[in-house]
């Protein structure tokens, strides 16, 4: 007997020219999405003067770094009426291998927060999280950007738990956003920006490489 024949069924709409074929509902959304993000604000072009600088003494690992760009134009005016803009500093000490997966060490946050105030028109530099120093109060808001924006000086732990026959790097990452939300949908809007980690030199306890 002839073995019966094979049913095919027809190709369904999900499937044409070889291609599958998003529904239209998501197809829709790309859309939409693509749109969203040709007609978002520019970006405020956030990123790092150069790598970080690290400092060895007998005592403590220190961090120095500055960030251009904390405060974009389009950030200006919702400052003005009232609303914080908030800057974050991530700074990371990691342990360097040849031949394995680079090791986590320590992982330290500071926060700041850069207000104005419509009454005495002053702008106030607050530390958050972090550190601990007494808000810095002036009337030039470019001179609030820089306290803002220079990590100097910064204490990342002591050099007694480093070995000095392995290597080192610090890497650091900063985001800046209105009122302290840092989400997908502030960054498309342009209410947030964030930068990418950037590594520092290799070094040694006892120098850099």
């Amino acid at each position: 007997m002839r073995a019966p024949a094979r049913r095919v069924s027809a190709p369904s709409g999900a499937w044409l020219g070889g291609r599958f074929a998003l529904p239209r509902w998501s197809l829709a959304w790309t859309l939409a999405l693509a749109a969203s993000l040709a007609t978002a604000p520019a970006g405020a072009e956030l990123r790092f003067s150069d790598r970080p600088e690290i400092f060895l003494n007998d005592f403590d690992l220190t961090v120095q770094v500055v960030l251009l760009g904390a405060l974009p134009p389009s950030f200006q005016e919702s400052l003005q009426s009232g609303v914080p803009t908030h800057i974050r500093f991530y700074v990371e000490l990691w342990q360097h291998s040849r031949f394995w997966f680079n090791r986590p060490l320590q992982a330290r946050l500071v926060e700041r927060q850069l207000t104005y105030n419509v009454v005495t028109k002053e702008y106030k530099v607050a530390s958050v999280a972090g550190e601990e120093h007494e808000p810095y109060v002036t009337k030039d808001l470019r001179e609030a950007q820089r306290v803002a924006s220079e990590l100097r000086g910064f204490k990342l732990g002591p050099v007694s738990g480093l070995d000095p026959r392995e290597l080192y790097f610090v890497r650091v990452r900063a985001d800046v956003s209105l009122n302290g939300v840092n989400s997908f949908l502030a960054r498309l809007t342009g209410d947030a920006e964030e930068t990418p980690w950037l590594p520092s030199t290799l070094l040694t306890p006892t120098r850099t490489q």
